[in-house]
């Protein structure tokens, strides 16, 4: 058969390797096969060492257990003496007051509210305070020799507030007890109370609220003492 001539549009269009003369196909399979592997075969003594070497490999691989990785067990580092010194550190430096006798948390937020680097506005708040304890004291004792129950209610109440806003915690707590017993009521055992039982726990409790209030009194005037000597005390 007589071969065709492609135009050269046609030739322009097939790939390479479609347009090599054709060879036979031993040819090809002289030409597909790489140079190193048309070898000698291996002496018979280079096949005993290689399977020694074999051999040897699997029983290495087989004794050899893995690894087993202990965790280490890490500890924080120290924290320096600043740190600790930092975060032991107190709103005051006056020595903490008993236990329970001041909140510590509200007496801060009072001082936050000082400006220019004075102690004018929290002092002015503690010393009306005490201003406001020593009248209602006395107003306390002669509702009870009256037995007023409602006054002594009402002062109870009055008092618990003020000393809440200056953070005197145990005073609050104890005109809070006069409150109830006030309006016949003990909280804590959940109970109505006859105005003799009232006026019975109200009593020892009257000498018991004076106590914390001195206790309250003495250490926030040492604190103002210490941290604003040059301070005026308030008229």
């Amino acid at each position: 058969m007589a071969s065709k001539t492609l135009s050269p549009a046609r030739q322009a269009s097939v790939p390479p390797s479609f347009s090599d003369p054709a060879r036979s196909p031993s040819q090809s399979r002289q030409a597909s096969v790489e140079p190193s592997v048309i070898s000698k075969p291996p002496s018979p003594t280079t096949k005993k060492v290689v399977e020694r070497e074999i051999s040897a490999s699997r029983a290495r691989s087989v004794s050899v257990e893995p690894e087993v990785s202990t965790p280490k067990a890490t500890t924080p580092p120290p924290q320096s003496s600043g740190q600790s010194r930092a975060e032991s550190l107190e709103p005051t430096t006056a020595g903490q007051p008993p236990p329970d006798t001041i909140d510590m948390d509200t007496f801060q937020q009072i001082l936050d509210l000082d400006e220019d680097g004075t102690r004018e506005f929290s002092r002015g708040m503690a010393w009306a305070y005490f201003s406001q304890v020593d009248s209602t004291f006395v107003d306390m004792d002669k509702a009870f020799d009256n037995k007023d129950l409602v006054q002594l209610s009402t002062l109870g109440h009055f008092l618990k507030g003020s000393s809440a806003a200056l953070g005197v915690s145990k005073v609050q707590a104890s005109c809070e007890k006069i409150q109830h017993y006030g309006q016949l009521r003990d909280e804590e055992e959940d109970k109505d109370l006859s105005k003799d039982d009232a006026l019975g726990k109200i009593e020892p409790l009257l000498g018991v609220v004076k106590k914390e209030y001195n206790t309250a009194e003495k250490w926030m005037k040492a604190w103002f003492l210490e941290n604003d000597p040059d301070g005026e005390e308030p008229e």
